[in-house]
């Protein structure tokens, strides 16, 4: 037996991904002259292990590390012939929800430690009233009121709905829940957790932030597991210092990162937490097709001298197919002219548009419009300020071209001055031309006409916007 196969006692197995997670030890179930030999004849080649390699391995996580990942379960492809199927509560393809139920019940009592220091801070910022009745009737008037489209400082709204709307996500995304799966438990617990939960207790639930919160979540929280394992992948360091790699890896997940410690301090498992990952990533292979590829790292001494190590990189490749990823989320910007309503005496001119929204199938898609306009008041001859919100459908024909006729419905409210006491109920109608530029980009017109089903004073509002879609966009 050579030196080399004398001194290779262990095999240490680095997991990485794309943009991947903490240093997962692995276990090779080889004795080590076995492994020397295995790999002696061919130390410096990189290339795609074969079939017969793969299986030359037992592999088994650190137990220490609880999370899982939904494309590293086996047989999951047939859940994609019904893709917007919800498997959150009778997970049946090796979802551990075991896991996502002692991170909720962690959830829960982390958001009350937020929910007091959002009540420390200013109400100028949280907008949140402090005195006054009982909690509970607070509780019962906010939840009676709304929702209502909120005066929150636009970094609460846009930043922090979002940061932990992708929280939440992570919870089921560690636990092997698909990319759906846990954009649904992200909206489920920002609407019945947080809006209509804690922050109900403080002020009416945010229009706004029923759709933000778990949609930009998505998004930031499949971003930021990603971005986990990229710096594990690194030792957990970021620019070479273990400190910021910390503060980075806390700051990604805090509910894990809490979890690790509570657990480390009681010496024992009370938070099912801790993370893990085989290596991931995306390659185009000769046939033009795009693969999931996993990578492990192995390591091995070449001689008995301390510290002398090389690393070999290896990989095997698994198919990962999931339709529904947050590459269907969209949002776009334009300029709108709106003719109002007389009801609002105000003279028709432009205004900016917002949306935020899902896009379902090729087909369909859903959306939260927010129009705002600052526009002459007949009476005072001042600029007032002109508002409308809703959320909309859009249905869109000949789908199999680029230029795409639609029509649209959905239901909203107007307002001057940001007024809620004069706001009006409105359902609406209307058509447009949606153009694809490209899989991320698409341009898109449309007419809509708004009115209260009570009244006969009616609106128009004419858009022209950009659309971007995030990730790989749509699948053209």
């Amino acid at each position: 037996m050579n030196t080399l196969t004398k001194s290779m006692l262990t095999a240490s197995v680095i997991l990485s991904a794309p943009v991947l997670s903490d240093s997962l030890p692995l276990y090779i179930g080889h004795q080590p002259s076995d492994l020397a030999d295995h790999w002696r004849t061919s130390l410096t080649d990189f290339n795609q292990l074969s079939e017969p390699d793969t299986t030359d391995f037992t592999i088994s996580t650190n137990p220490e590390k609880s999370n899982s990942a939904w494309e590293e379960l086996p047989d999951t492809n047939h859940v994609y012939s019904n893709p917007y199927r919800v498997s959150l509560f009778s997970p049946q393809n090796g979802e551990d929800g075991a896991r996502l139920w002692s991170q909720t019940k962690s959830i829960a009592a982390y958001g009350v430690g937020v929910a007091g220091v959002l009540a420390l801070m200013p109400e100028s910022i949280t907008n949140w009233e402090k005195g006054g009745d009982d909690l509970f009737s607070k509780w019962v008037d906010n939840v009676s009121s709304g929702p209502t489209w909120d005066r929150d400082d636009w970094a609460i709204n846009y930043i922090g709905h979002p940061y932990f709307g992708g929280v939440y996500y992570q919870a089921a995304r560690k636990s092997g829940y698909r990319q759906w799966d846990s954009f649904i438990y992200s909206a489920m617990m920002s609407t019945f957790y947080w809006e209509y939960g804690i922050e109900a207790f403080a002020e009416v639930p945010s229009i706004q932030d029923l759709f933000v919160t778990p949609i930009l979540g998505w998004v930031y929280g499949e971003w930021a597991y990603n971005k986990e394992q990229e710096i594990r992948l690194t030792g957990g360091t970021v620019w070479g210092s273990k400190s910021l790699g910390n503060v980075s890896l806390f700051l990604l997940d805090p509910v894990d990162s809490l979890g690790n410690g509570v657990n480390h301090i009681a010496g024992r498992e009370i938070v099912r937490a801790g993370t893990g990952f085989v290596g991931v990533q995306n390659v185009n292979t000769p046939n033009g097709v795009s693969e999931r590829q996993f990578r492990f790292e192995v390591q091995y001494a070449l001689d008995a001298t301390p510290g002398s190590s090389r690393t070999r990189k290896s990989y095997y490749s698994q198919n990962s197919e999931d339709p529904v990823t947050y590459s269907i989320v969209g949002v776009s910007a334009g300029a709108s002219y709106v003719e109002p309503s007389d009801y609002w005496e105000l003279d028709p001119g432009a205004g900016v548009s917002f949306t935020v929204g899902l896009h379902f199938s090729p087909a369909l898609s859903g959306h939260l419009t927010y129009t705002r306009a600052s526009l002459n008041d007949r009476e005072t001859q001042q600029s007032a300020t002109y508002e409308s919100y809703s959320a909309n459908g859009l249905y869109y024909f000949n789908t199999d071209s680029k230029l795409r006729p639609f029509v649209t419905a959905g239901f909203g409210e107007s307002l001057k001055n940001e007024d809620t006491k004069t706001k009006q109920f409105q359902l609406n109608a209307g058509a447009g031309l949606h153009y694809a530029l490209h899989p991320n980009w698409a341009l898109q017109a449309e007419w809509r006409h708004a009115g209260r089903p009570s009244a006969k004073a009616s609106e128009n509002i004419a858009t022209g916007r950009l659309v971007y879609r995030f990730g790989k966009g749509e699948r053209i």
